[in-house]
């Protein structure tokens, strides 16, 4: 087995000098891959085949630990040939967006930053706080750093600019009349036609002004509105434009860092520390400290503040709406012209991007820098006391169990079902006290008929189903494409959620883990019991203790994965319809029909002309459904 092992690792080390060999002497986009196929580093370059040529050189010194990791997972190697090198960056990124390269420069956890979102789509736009920004034909402003902030800001907004809140693609609810937010000057109701489209549209523009950083022209705006109102003797709402303008007032005296000669730029600064980086963003408009935002990062190879600024750049101002013209930058970004002309053509005009030798835009680059160093300290003593914390819970379950090593592996296994229908299992992972979420595993239960509700024999079968997985992950390779690393490990601890009856169900198919040191524990949920084998009375740990609450965490995490695993079952199985089964209609065809009919019922009721009037259904196709439903019946 080794030595077939041996022989192919050679045979793909053959191939990728064969691969680098034939890379182009041109500027493009590289992508290195693994032996799975999966995309783990993506990089640009003048030359693609000299560049590709110095990861693998053995004159590249220093070489981090991250860097000969990488090198050492790669079995492939593509490209993708550009004009420019500008063009190279642009490529990349988008590759990196698609892929997410576990060797890139990432942002970290980037998919939960948030957004400001408009919903331009929408006659009357809504302005709120999410999460995604993949609708069509939406303006998203972000990504912001602090959630709580954002909400801050839109609460301003709301007061200002009086954009609607209900949730809907039409403004307002079924009564017909306005809600509270009219009567207290939080909405002008067009649901009830108080405002024109128009009108509200340019309430809409303000926002989207002020989110751009025009503070100037709504400043100037709000006090042509106000001087209009008192002019025509409109008192009442000159008192409200006057409020208006001094809650804009209030919050850009809040955050003025500068005279408004400073004018309007971006101050970028990154700090690097390791495999960890931190980068700051200080949006100045008019003087004005709009926004500061911090963002870690992911740097596995250890790259330098140059080459994480620069991909943190790209990925920050991706789709932006805002890039100002001057990004004042670190020295180690100064001179950069592929980037600059790779922002210029994202804003649609000139950027300039320079280090600031002297005055106030200086002062602001050094803060940035100072607070993207502390950020990395902070994150450096927060990370020491996670881990300080997962060392003691481990040491105290060891001690609890009377293990002879730590529990480095813990599983545990779950059973979810409502009155005996979709019954599926959840198997997760932590490994040195934190989840593993890449080793998690879900189960559908094979053995009980629908309906049928017996979790003891759902998790002797679950259970028995772990042990026959990993010993057929012995007599597989790694490079196999059925190999299994998650099923290949062998826990320390199997923890399974329950009582003394599903710890009984579980003895028997885990026998073998049990013959190999594995221990095999239950917690139950009333007092949180610890059911051992062998031992007659549970084991109760004091609830502030680490390792109980350990346990705790690993068992709800179970829990959670099990349910979310249940309901995806049962709602796709209420949700499935005769829609599902019928030729040519995909998901696409039968949100089409369902929108046009309104149920599945009107569906098989309609004629072949009625069929055939739905948008984006080809005739053809609602012939052949006309067909088929006729002869189902």
């Amino acid at each position: 087995m080794a030595t077939k092992a041996a022989a192919s690792e050679g045979e793909a080390r053959t191939s990728l000098v064969e691969q680098r060999r034939a890379l182009p002497d041109q500027p493009g986009v590289y992508l290195f891959r693994d032996g799975k196929g999966r995309v783990v580093y993506v990089g640009k370059a003048k030359s693609v085949r000299k560049r590709v040529a110095s990861h693998f050189s053995k004159a590249q010194v220093p070489s981090s630990p991250g860097h000969a990791e990488m090198v050492a997972n790669v079995e492939s190697v593509e490209c993708v040939v550009v004009a420019t090198e500008a063009e190279a960056l642009l490529a990349e990124q988008s590759f990196i967006k698609q892929y997410r390269p576990r060797f890139n420069i990432r942002l970290r956890d980037d998919k939960s930053y948030p957004f400001i979102a408009i919903s331009l789509d929408e006659d009357y736009p809504r302005v709120y706080f999410t999460r995604e920004r993949h609708r069509p034909r939406r303006a998203y402003f972000g990504p912001y750093s602090n959630a709580k902030r954002v909400r801050g800001t839109l609460e301003v907004l709301a007061k200002v600019f009086m954009f609607r809140s209900c949730t809907g693609p039409e403004p307002g609810r079924r009564s017909g009349s306005p809600c509270l937010d009219y009567y207290i000057k939080r909405c002008e109701a067009p649901c009830v036609g108080y405002v024109s489209k128009e009108e509200y549209r340019a309430s809409i523009d303000g926002v989207i002004d002020f989110l751009s950083g025009r503070f100037k022209d709504i400043e100037r705006e709000l006090q042509q509105r106000m001087r209009a109102a008192a002019g025509a003797e409109e008192f009442e709402q000159a008192t409200v434009e006057r409020n208006r303008l001094r809650a804009v007032h209030s919050l850009l005296e809040r955050r003025r860092v500068a005279n408004e000669s400073v004018g309007t730029f971006d101050a970028v600064a990154v700090a690097v520390d390791g495999r960890e980086a931190n980068a700051q963003v200080f949006q100045v408009r008019d003087g004005v400290l709009s926004d500061r935002q911090s963002f870690y990062l992911s740097n596995e190879t250890e790259r330098s503040v140059a080459e994480v600024g620069e991909e943190f750049m790209l990925q920050y101002y991706a789709g932006h709406m805002s890039i100002p013209a001057l990004l004042v930058v670190q020295r180690e970004l100064d001179e950069r012209s592929a980037l600059t002309e790779a922002l210029a053509s994202r804003r649609g005009g000139s950027v300039e991007m320079r280090a600031a030798e002297r005055g106030e835009k200086r002062r602001i680059l050094e803060l940035a820098e100072r607070n993207a160093r502390l950020a990395l300290d902070q994150e450096r003593l927060r990370s020491e006391r996670r881990r300080q914390s997962r060392v003691e819970a481990l040491d105290g379950l060891q001690q609890a169990l009377g293990l002879d090593v730590p529990p480095i592996r813990i599983e545990c296994f779950d059973i979810s079902n409502l009155g005996g229908t979709h019954t599926v299992a959840s198997m997760v992972v932590f490994e040195g006290g934190a989840p593993k979420k890449a080793d998690y595993r879900r189960f559908r239960i094979r053995s009980l008929a629908e309906g049928e509700s017996d979790d003891f024999a759902a998790m002797a079968e679950v259970l028995g189903r772990r042990f026959a997985q990993w010993e057929r992950q012995a007599d597989l390779s790694p490079h196999d494409p059925a190999y299994d690393a998650s099923f290949a490990s062998l826990p320390n601890v199997v923890v399974i959620d329950g009582g003394k009856g599903q710890l009984a169900a579980g003895l028997g198919p885990l026998r073998g883990f049990r013959d190999r040191g594995v221990a095999v524990v239950s917690l139950a949920k009333r007092i949180e019991e610890v059911f051992i084998p062998g031992r007659r009375t549970p084991l109760q740990l004091d609830h502030s203790t680490p390792e109980l609450q350990l346990l705790q965490r690993v068992r709800d995490e179970a829990h959670r994965f099990a349910i979310t695993h249940h309901r995806n079952r049962r709602d796709r199985a209420m949700t499935s319809s005769l829609l599902d089964e019928l030729p040519g209609v995909g998901p696409a065809r039968k949100r089409a029909l369902l929108a046009h009919f309104g149920s599945p019922d009107a569906v098989v009721s309609a004629s072949s002309e009625e069929l055939q009037a739905v948008p984006g259904l080809p005739a053809k196709v609602a012939r052949e459904l006309h067909a088929s439903l006729h002869r189902a019946g």
